[in-house]
């Protein structure tokens, strides 16, 4: 067995992340055990503990890192002197762009988390309602405003991340099609359902 070498772009820590995200979307995340990590990176499990204490550390460190980014975003978007019909545009190509360029972290924070310990899954929980809701009140300024057409808000939210969850399936399938040109398509189709 070899020792632990740091990712190209970090450190040794964001190496066994990378590796683990990877096992937990492939396995899931109940079925991978700290000896599966440790197999994946090429060490003794016993070694893996100088960097982490658990795989739960390792899940916590991706769902909150991602829902973070999602977060400081949204608050650019916020305070943007964009239309409301732009900000959601803007919103909608930021998920786009991190499930496509943050594929494994995008995933777990999607789907697995639900394996967070508690208290951290409460926390997680009330992190994505707010979320959704910031972006829902977004939605409904803009239906105000008139630049969106009348539609619920919590439908359109629900709607437009569903969609782009739907990334996974075009991720999984290996196509081979510019992630631009996926980009720019789903946008149009999403921000079209919105136009008044």
């Amino acid at each position: 067995m070899g020792r632990i070498a740091a990712s190209q772009n970090g450190s040794k820590k964001e190496a066994i992340t990378s590796k683990a995200a990877a096992l937990f979307i492939r396995k899931g995340f109940s079925s991978t055990s700290m000896r599966d990590i440790a197999d994946a990176i090429g060490v003794e499990a016993p070694s893996l503990y100088n960097y982490i204490r658990s795989k739960n550390d390792l899940l916590e460190e991706v769902c909150f890192q991602v829902a973070d980014r999602y977060l400081q975003h949204l608050k650019l978007v916020e305070s943007s002197r964009a239309g409301h019909l732009g900000r959601i545009e803007s919103i909608i190509r930021f998920h786009i762009t991190m499930m496509i360029q943050e594929f494994d972290s995008s995933y777990l924070a999607e789907h697995e988390w639900i394996h967070l310990p508690a208290p951290l899954l409460a926390d997680f929980k009330a992190q994505r309602k707010n979320y959704r809701q910031r972006v829902a009140a977004i939605v409904r300024k803009g239906i105000d405003r008139k630049e969106i057409r009348r539609i619920h808000p919590d439908v359109a939210v629900h709607t437009m991340l569903a969609a782009i969850q739907g990334i996974e399936g075009w991720h999984r399938s290996g196509r081979k099609l510019d992630p631009a040109t996926l980009e720019d398509n789903m946008v149009q189709f999403l921000i079209n359902g919105l136009k008044k």
